[in-house]
């Protein structure tokens, strides 16, 4: 499964890149098939003549119902993210998700039942978000603390994979139930919002069959039973160097943490800790910067955004929404299988910004010197370039921005408060998102083509700041970006540029020895290390 597209100088044996591992990341990121599926959804359904009709829509052009029915699913993704932080981790990963997909499906099925009732429709929202949220911030982490250091980006990037091939499916759902279904009939709507049932029931029923996370037993000092799944995912013996090493880094930051006793308020200090304040810091800026990306403005409103370039049938708008779904899967699964561990994070959010910036440039322009809907109806080669580069910008986001967010965000924190900084990121980018999507009807309407230029010009100070800030992690094992990051912002910067070479520590493997440690975390390992199975276990 290495397929040599994974991260070069570490110290990673070509077993640990296996099925075993991707099949978890792929069961865990039903949740991101659910969170792109519901997202995508909606922009498609509210275009819809039976969902006008039905809700009180049809002769009217609503920004505020438009903005409330699209913000709700943030708003409640914004209180999940922050109010799972907590259950995560005395539960653990896998029975946290089991509860954000239950909470998901509660949601989807309040809003096929609406019948009409267009607060039903945003109470469905606003509960649906909240499972999103649950999820979208154990998953990350989840697959991250699974994984092995040379395929870690990839396999978070399936969770983006998955995120994408969701909204691709939510676009062309649409299409069809408006091709297929009846105007006058309310199953036309009422299908696409059934439908969001389906990857949640996968998520609930997937990630049961996977493993707990080996840290988060770790640090409930459950020693045996995360040497067993270690080797397990990794397919290597219990006595293999890789594991114990693997497990000897575990022990380190449990021993310190244990150590310190942190409690709220000692963690609380963490956050603002030389070495710690300015990851949190990157972790923010970055998820902010997602969102003024403009992304939001083509996923949610992409039928009305194709109807400001002069594409009016709703047939047309929902099949010109449902390519741009194909293209961004297209972007997310070159990032996944080639840039994310080649071309790196840093460069990828570099690149991502500068290039991305270039057809947000065209459309504004293109918005503010032509008339877009005598463009269209002419078969102005203008106006083609206009819709291609909606797509072009769909693909260039999705191979970088789209994904390194979230695969930056799940592996630079510390693991002693990696749930809490997470969360923090997390509970950040959707509030972004919230107030993006709820401005964004207005900013279409009193805006034009000045909303195109603004987020152009926000992309070029990303590249800047990404080239600037961002330190390059491909490669790191999640205890070495303590390492990486106990310098200045600028020092890990070129020192992430530096290769180093990855060996295994025997001498590390060493120390757990229980002469002089009897008692200590470490001392617990040497002792349960030892019977662990010399082929690996079954999960």
């Amino acid at each position: 499964m290495g397929w040599h597209l994974h991260a070069e100088g570490t110290r990673d044996p070509e077993e640990v890149r296996n099925w075993r591992i991707h099949m978890v990341a792929v069961a865990a990121s039903m949740a991101a098939v659910a969170m792109g599926y519901d997202t995508a959804v909606i922009g498609g359904t509210m275009a819809l003549e039976s969902f006008r009709g039905d809700f009180g829509m049809a002769d009217k052009n609503n920004d505020s119902v438009q903005g409330s029915i699209v913000s709700s699913f943030q708003g409640g993704c914004v209180i999940g993210s922050l109010a799972m932080f907590p259950l995560a981790e005395r539960l653990g990963r896998r029975l946290a998700v089991v509860v954000s997909a239950v909470i998901f499906m509660v949601g989807g099925i309040l809003m096929t039942a609406a019948q009409g009732r267009l607060e039903m429709i945003v109470a469905g929202r606003a509960v649906a978000g909240l499972g999103i949220g649950a999820s979208s911030l154990i998953v990350p982490v989840y697959i991250a603390e699974t994984a092995p250091p040379s395929i870690r980006g990839r396999l978070v990037g399936i969770f983006e994979i998955a995120s994408q091939a969701g909204g691709m499916l939510g676009f062309w759902i649409n299409y069809a139930a408006d091709r297929g279904i009846g105007q006058t009939q309310s199953a036309q709507w009422m299908l696409p919002l059934g439908l969001q049932l389906a990857p949640g029931a996968l998520l609930g029923v997937g990630i049961l069959l996977c493993p707990e996370s080996p840290r988060w037993l770790a640090r409930q000092e459950r020693w045996e039973e995360a040497g067993r799944i270690l080797a397990a995912l990794r397919r290597l013996p219990g006595e293999h160097d890789y594991v114990r090493h693997e497990l000897a880094e575990m022990a380190q930051q449990v021993e310190e943490r244990a150590a310190q006793r942190l409690t709220w308020k000692r963690m609380a200090k963490k956050l603002v800790q030389r070495g710690v304040r300015n990851r949190i810091g990157i972790g923010l800026l970055l998820m902010a910067c997602q969102n003024l990306t403009g992304v939001n403005v083509i996923t949610y409103y992409s039928p009305r955004l194709f109807e400001t370039l002069g594409i009016e049938a709703t047939q047309t708008k929902l099949l010109a929404t449902g390519l741009y779904g194909l293209v961004k899967t297209a972007g997310m699964l070159l990032f996944s299988l080639l840039l994310v561990e080649k071309l790196g994070r840093r460069l990828g959010l570099i690149w991502g910004a500068l290039l991305g910036s270039l057809p947000m440039w065209y459309l504004g322009v293109y918005v503010m010197k032509v008339e877009p809907q005598a463009a269209w109806a002419t078969r102005d080669a203008w106006g083609y370039i206009g819709v291609a580069c909606i797509y072009l910008y769909g693909f260039i986001y999705c191979a970088t921005w789209q994904g390194i967010t979230w695969v930056y965000c799940s592996e630079i924190f510390p693991l002693d408060i990696r749930m809490l900084c997470t969360a923090l990121t997390t509970a950040h980018q959707w509030l972004w998102s919230f107030l993006v999507s709820r401005t964004t009807p207005y900013m279409l309407t009193s805006m034009g083509y000045g909303v195109f230029l603004l987020f152009a010009s926000l992309m070029v100070v990303m590249s800047i700041w990404a080239a600037l800030c961002i330190p390059e992690t491909k490669g790191r094992s999640l205890e070495d970006m303590d390492r990486l990051f106990s310098s200045s912002t600028t020092k890990a910067v070129w020192q992430s540029l530096v290769p180093k070479r990855h060996m295994v520590s025997v001498q590390v493997v060493r120390r757990l020895a229980p002469a002089d440690t009897k008692g200590t975390t470490t001392a617990k390992i040497a002792a349960q290390v030892t019977p662990l199975p010399t082929s690996p276990a079954r999960l």
